[in-house]
């Protein structure tokens, strides 16, 4: 798109459909070939435009308007029309106006715009079309598949051990040490087979299900370990093997659909596009969507060769769903999960988060049971009134619950035996003080604690307590996701 014509895109993208509608279309329409040509980022405008704002009847009026550009005399008009019908949800008429566009098509240009937006909206009479092959073929298959049965991730399928199988638990850098002693609650299921920073690897020793690996809550992702190669163009094979098929069948209700990505490398379209193609040659049952896929499978770099992984796309995540209110600076819930591991068995605790944001320390220490109430104050009536509906969805109304919306250090909430938190470290949300708040935790920590009494919490800085009353009995550096800070455990002796 030229520079006059992208400005006039950026003045057009902002209007309503009413006014993109009344004062663009009608001079579009009645204005000569060349000034057509001049105004055509219309065309791009209403596709956009229409389809983020538009309701049924709106966006039904502008893909009559769009089928009818298909037959404009101007190419330029036509590929903008092409482009823009996707977007709004263009269905088997629209595919069957592109493919007898397609049948008269002479330009190379617009045979391609065709296919892309084939690609998107495709289905049967696509397949049936003796011109389609290579990606839109495989597109178009994806489009059916997931029109005639959407697909989803199967927890409860079970598939036998395959022998060398690793489980890949990814985590953050530093909760490694608490994944796996979690992990050995699962030990007569699966051997653990090594642990590296950010990773914990199992093996099955039996049949197994992955609703069985998410009974573990301290990891991020899970990944089947497919294989390592030592260049690009094995990777179609792993993908396509016979291991990565049963894995699909057993864990797949519907057609098996997966992403593929290079997270290190950013955009590899083509390379993507070469795999892809060629996955397709090998097992045509496993169909590329980059948009509905069930399954998401990544390539990494790595010192031994090219690795491949398979990961369930669960959203969300089924050990998580309570979570239905977040808040700035939140918590990662699989390391307030490990937070609560490292407070250990809990009994008849009372738990106490100074800065609870959308609580789920809170939650994820009354899932561990032995809990008989939890306190949680934060100074944003946001975070209390998401902390309060998170554990009302968590635990019902089986624990007695107190979320205040006040200074933890003019709280008074009785004798505590667990305080936990991941405080607010001035990043996301300001901390005019940073070290001075974390020197009055460790104080109200002394003061509020029974003896035998636990503080567990992310310490950003190199502050410790002053009171010889709290003992540490942990540290370990985690990473929080792109910074730095040291989960520590301290005892009130």
């Amino acid at each position: 798109m030229s520079r006059p014509l992208k400005a006039d895109y950026q003045r057009l993208r902002q209007l309503s459909c009413e006014a993109l509608w009344s004062r663009e279309v009608p001079p579009f329409d009645q204005a000569p070939a060349p000034e057509r040509l001049k105004s055509v980022s219309v065309v791009r405008a209403v596709g956009v435009v229409f389809s983020e704002e538009g309701n049924a009847g709106q966006k039904a009026q502008a893909r009559c308007w769009l089928r009818g550009l298909l037959h404009d005399p101007q190419e330029k008009i036509r590929r903008y029309a092409i482009a823009a019908l996707p977007k709004l949800g263009a269905a088997e008429r629209e595919e069957n106006e592109l493919l007898g566009l397609l049948d008269q098509s002479e330009s190379d240009r617009e045979k391609d715009h065709l296919s892309q937006a084939l690609q998107k909206i495709g289905g049967a009479a696509t397949l049936r079309h003796p011109d389609i092959s290579g990606r839109t073929l495989q597109k178009a298959r994806a489009n059916l598949a997931r029109a005639r049965q959407p697909g989803r991730v199967r927890q409860n399928g079970k598939v036998c051990a395959l022998r060398g199988l690793q489980i890949h638990l990814h985590c953050r850098t530093g909760l490694e040490r608490i994944l796996h002693d979690e992990s050995q609650t699962l030990r007569r299921r699966f051997l653990h087979c090594r642990t590296e920073p950010g990773l914990v690897a199992l093996e099955p020793l039996a049949d197994f299900s992955l609703s069985e690996i998410y009974l573990l809550r301290c990891f991020s992702t899970l990944a089947f370990d497919l294989g390592t190669v030592k260049s690009d163009e094995e990777i179609a094979e792993v993908i396509a093997s016979e291991r990565t098929q049963r894995l699909l069948r057993a864990f797949t209700e519907g057609p098996p659909r997966y992403r593929l990505e290079f997270p290190a490398r950013g955009h590899q379209r083509g390379l993507i596009r070469h795999i892809t193609d060629r996955v397709s040659t090998l097992c045509p049952e496993l169909l590329n969507d980059a948009r509905h896929a069930s399954w998401q499978i990544n390539v990494q770099d790595g010192p031994a060769g090219v690795s491949v992984e398979l990961s369930p796309r669960l959203r969300p995540d089924p050990r998580f769903v309570y979570r239905d209110r977040d808040v700035p600076a939140a918590s990662h819930p699989p390391l307030a999960a490990a937070m609560a591991r490292l407070a250990g068995k809990m009994r008849d605790e009372t738990v106490w988060d100074p800065f609870c944001g959308s609580g789920v320390e809170l939650i994820e220490c009354a899932l561990r049971g032995g809990v008989r109430g939890v306190i949680g104050t934060d100074l944003s009536a946001e975070a209390i009134a998401g902390a309060r509906a998170n554990f009302a969805a968590a635990m019902g109304d089986t624990i007695p619950s107190r979320f205040l919306l006040t200074d933890f250090r003019d709280t008074r909430t009785g004798p505590v035996t667990l305080i936990i938190s991941n405080p607010p470290m001035g990043r996301r949300v300001p901390v005019p003080n940073l070290a001075s708040l974390i020197a009055d935790l460790f104080e109200v920590a002394g003061r509020t604690l029974t003896p035998g009494g636990r503080l567990i919490f992310a310490n950003p800085l190199s502050v410790f307590p002053k009171s010889r009353t709290l003992h540490r009995e942990y540290r370990q550096e985690v990473d929080l996701g792109g910074f730095s800070a040291h989960l520590e455990k301290y005892v009130r002796r």
